[in-house]
């Protein structure tokens, strides 16, 4: 009972007292892919829970949905330019605002998630325009373009990053020989520092903040390294070399998983994944496992009780569901369902959206086997089902392509 209050926002909606719990950047209040929602349905009934509504024209991308009170907060690429687009809670347009011009190369929709705090907005867009808006009413802040600023050095794809707020920062990933990792004053854009003592390219991944030892660590992966870099001053702390251990692409787009002192990596591309262990004082880790069936792509991964969730790749067009023990790497089990794809979690249950097919299915966590509760396809939107879902205030919000979708997942 105390967790469910302290987890919860209070806010008014047409004279309407509401809990809600706020689902305000990339993969979540803590970008673990966990939502702080509670009473939720424990299955839906055939079909799927109910769609509350849909509405098209938020310009065509893989990022998702934030949602900060009583406002859905939304990037896409409308007219070859990247877009952000407020909506209120029953699907209407409140403001637009354009960030940037599009990627305009391979893949050129928007991926970037807004992130909220406070009375501001920050987006990234493929282009690695960094821009500040007023949540109320779109108005640009200002605007930084952080590749070319810090010398930083496009990959195939762009920039596929969504900001991470430490405090009064705004860290961004421009890559290249100046920066990797840069921090910007949240309120004026101005640079507060660099991280010098590295060089490698960036490399799709959304870094994470690791509080810990006394530190708030920045922890990412680049090109050739996973690292941890001092959030107080942008030195390096520990990094260590992919390919020791990995065979794949140099390509890292999944955001780390950090609990209590150890911090899991993973990435597609037969690259497999890794489990570090941080000294007390957060100054260096220590390998301690690695695997190669839990092999995630871009849909991220979930740790619940000790296991972690997520799909591995195999193959750009397929995959299987994968549980690891936490502690060894032990692969726990394995299936096939429809195929790779996004998971988050609300209420200790996992919510699956897979590639193919778009097919969105209601898990229960097991260390024994595969548990399907209840399942839905997307039926609405074009292009590949790449965005991550995102939960809050009884509601799952899904993304395809210039579509976005609510459904009703509260108990009444």
């Amino acid at each position: 009972m105390k967790y469910f209050f302290c987890s919860l926002l209070l806010f008014f909606i047409a004279g309407s007292l509401v809990f809600a719990a706020d689902w305000p950047q990339f993969r979540g209040p803590n970008r673990n892919g966990i939502a702080a929602e509670t009473t939720l349905l424990k299955s839906w009934p055939d079909g799927g829970p109910a769609k509350i509504w849909s509405v098209s024209g938020i310009g065509t991308g893989w990022g998702s949905a934030a949602i900060v009170g009583n406002t859905i907060y939304i990037a896409g690429d409308i007219d070859k330019v990247e877009t952000v687009t407020a909506l209120d809670l029953d699907g209407k347009v409140k403001w637009k605002t354009t960030v940037s011009e599009h990627w305009g190369r391979s893949y050129p929709d928007a991926r970037t998630t807004p992130t909220i705090d406070g009375d501001r907005l920050y987006v990234n867009s493929g282009r690695g325009n960094v821009a500040c808006l007023n949540i109320a009413n779109g108005n640009s802040i200002w605007q930084v373009q952080t590749v070319e600023r810090f010398g930083g050095e496009y990959h195939s794809w762009g920039i596929a990053e969504s900001p991470l707020i430490v405090g009064d920062l705004v860290i961004a990933t421009p890559g290249g020989k100046e920066a990797s990792v840069v921090a910007l004053d949240k309120k004026s854009g101005k640079t507060v520092w660099t991280s010098s003592d590295l060089s490698d390219k960036g490399s799709y991944c959304s870094p994470i903040l690791v509080e810990y030892g006394g530190k708030k660590i920045i922890a990412t992966m680049l090109e050739k390294h996973f690292v941890g870099i001092d959030a107080s001053d942008g030195k390096l702390l520990w990094k260590d070399a992919f390919e020791e251990y990995q065979k794949g692409k140099e390509i890292n787009p999944v955001s780390p998983l950090h609990i209590g002192g150890m911090i899991y990596t993973t990435s597609g591309y037969d690259d497999g994944g890794a489990m570090y262990a941080l000294a007390k004082d957060g100054t260096s880790v220590k390998r301690k496992w690695v695997d190669t069936t839990l092999d995630v792509h871009i849909g991220g991964a979930v740790a619940l009780d000790g296991v972690i969730y997520g799909a591995s790749w195999e193959g750009n067009r397929d995959g299987s569901w994968v549980a690891l023990d936490w502690y060894s790497g032990e692969v726990l089990w394995t299936h096939k369902w429809i195929n790779k794809g996004a998971i988050i979690s609300a209420e200790g249950l996992l919510y699956l959206y897979a590639e193919k097919e778009g097919m969105v299915g209601l898990v229960r966590p097991s260390r024994e086997k595969f548990d399907l509760i209840s399942s839905f396809a997307i039926t609405e939107g074009e292009g590949e089902h790449w965005a991550h879902p995102s939960i809050a205030n009884g509601r799952l919000y899904v993304r395809h392509g210039d579509v976005l979708m609510a459904f009703d997942i509260k108990l009444k």
